[in-house]
């Protein structure tokens, strides 16, 4: 997913935007992960995201970091905010045995 969301909205308040938006990406996440993998046991889905005002200033993010930047997002005044957020499967880290 690669989105411009737009903030400041006529019908809904900054607030309510920024709500409407994190509900959108957690749709996105929870439906990425019902998605196949190449290999269930050695595999998980992993997310690239990244997150900025405009595509050229935007910075690599964790999913978990991003939610929390909304919020500060409608303090800071953005009018808009971009969003990208690429799922790609990665092999688990083996579990060292003890001995």
């Amino acid at each position: 997913m690669k989105k411009v969301f737009k903030i400041k909205q006529d019908k809904l308040k900054p607030d309510r935007a920024v709500d409407a938006i994190k509900n959108e990406l957690r749709k996105y996440i929870k439906r990425e992960k019902k998605k196949d993998l190449p290999n269930k046991k050695t595999m998980y889905w992993d997310f690239e995201c990244k997150f900025g005002k405009s595509q050229e200033f935007a910075l690599d993010y964790d999913f978990d970091h991003i939610i929390t930047e909304l919020s500060n997002v409608v303090l800071a005044g953005w009018d808009e905010c971009y969003i990208e957020i690429v799922a790609k499967a990665v092999d688990k880290p083996l579990k060292e045995e003890e001995e």
